[in-house]
Formats: C-alpha cells, structure tokens, sequence
C-alpha cells in the first residue's frame, strides 16, 4: 500500500516537539507567565516565547493580560480544546479510536479529605463560586474561599448566575479575609486573580495553582458574571481528576 500524503494531524505536530509538549505539560497545572515557564523548562525566554506562540497559533493556548501588572501576561491550556484535539488524533487514525466525549471526573476517594483553598482579592465573586461549584461536584472535599482584602458582601449577579445556572445556593455567605484561615492547612491554594496571587501568603507544604480569571464586577453585568462561572466551572472540571489521584500531590509545583 501507498503510504499516505495527509499531514499529522495539528494536534501532534504542535505536541511532537520536545519543548512544546513540556509547556503543554506545565501549563496543564495552571496558568504561567512567560518567564515562569522559562524558569520551569530550563530553556532561553526567546525560545519560549517561539513555541507559544506556536501553541496559541494551534488554539491550544491562550494569554490573558495581567491584572496586576499588564505588561504581563499569563498563558492557559484550553483543556477541553485537546480533549476535543485528541479524539480527533485517534479518528483520524482509525475509526475504532474515535473516543467519544471524554470521561466523566472521577469521584473523589482518598484516605484523608482533599483540602482545597480559593483566594481572589474581594472575596465577593470568583472565589465563593469556585468554592461553591467545587463543593457541588467535589464529594470529600474540604473547601473554602478567602480573600485579601474581603468586600462586605458577596456580590449579587454572583448569588444569581450560581443559583440559576448551577443550582447553587450562597445567599447568605459572607467573604472572609485570608488571615482568618492562615492557621489551618491546605493540599491545595488556588488563587483566581492576579493580584492576589502576589500577596497570598504561604500555607506550608500546600501546592500552589494559578487561574488568571478576569473580575466579572470590573464589567458588572449580568453576561460577565455568567462567561467566569462557566469557565470556573470548566477549569474544576479538569481539577477533579487531579484531586482523585494522589500521586499528582507529590509533584513540585
């Protein structure tokens, strides 16, 4: 038989390469600055930034600019991209490796509950909603929310898109600032904002995650509210696979 002229498919092209599946590798643990995935790869940022670009020009990666400093940027995996990529890999292979929608997250079953933390500045909208959404999906978990410098209120469109999209019920939580949990322990301390990011403190041995999520009351409306939830959502999604195996636990961050 002929061997065949059709290229490989995009999406093991872009991962083939040694340097971009290792930053397909790092950036699947959460989002990165560009001189941070230089200091994790061991490679010139010139370079790096060559193969992100790559990577954004194959709708794998996006960048977001920061909000705690905009002349940076932070770069993220669309995850459900490559699941999507990689069903399409094995069709194009062969019909019998066409998966199909990816798996359902495994519950969570561990000796020991899970302890995840969520921090954002205001406390008052992306982080009691990641809180909120991964206690709804997540079993034995332990989770809760903090912020550095907590509003009065959980903002109400937050209240809203919870309780009409989701399900979920937070009217009458309250934010709370960081330092009422610094005594207590986390496997896990996810920041959502930027900002925070810089001045969350440490909580021992915790590992450490960063989701660049834009603050939905800087818009206001209703539809911001609605875009963060459901990306939120998507992120937790993927996380839950990674809380239900604990040798993930055991990588440094």
């Amino acid at each position: 038989m002929a061997p065949s002229s059709q290229a490989a498919p995009l999406f093991v092209r872009m991962a083939a390469h040694p340097l971009r599946w290792r930053l397909l590798t790092e950036l699947a643990g959460g989002d990165y600055r560009v001189r941070e995935l230089t200091e994790r790869v061991g490679e010139p940022q010139n370079l790096v930034s060559y193969h992100l670009r790559l990577l954004r020009g194959g709708g794998l990666v996006t960048v977001r600019r920061s909000s705690f400093d905009a002349r940076d940027g932070y770069y993220h995996l669309d995850l459900d991209r490559c699941a999507h990529a990689l069903t399409t890999v094995g069709s194009a292979l062969h019909p019998a490796l066409n998966l199909g929608s990816p798996p359902p997250a495994p519950p969570i079953d561990r000796t020991g509950r899970v302890s995840v933390l969520f921090a954002c500045t205001g406390n008052s909208s992306r982080s009691p909603m990641a809180e909120a959404l991964l206690r709804h999906r997540g079993g034995q978990i332990e989770v809760t929310s903090a912020g550095s410098h907590p509003k009065e209120h959980i903002h109400p469109h937050a209240v809203q898109v919870l309780r009409e999209e989701f399900g979920v019920d937070i009217d009458g939580q309250r934010p709370r600032h960081l330092d009422t949990v610094a005594d207590r322990r986390f496997d896990y301390v996810i920041t959502l904002c930027d900002k925070v990011r810089e001045v969350c403190p440490e909580f021992g041995d915790s590992r450490p995650i960063h989701w660049s999520i834009p603050d939905p009351a800087a818009e206001g409306d209703l539809p911001a509210f609605i875009g963060v939830a459901r990306e939120i959502d998507t992120r937790i999604r993927h996380l839950m696979p990674m809380l239900a195996t604990p040798a993930f636990q055991e990588v440094d961050p």
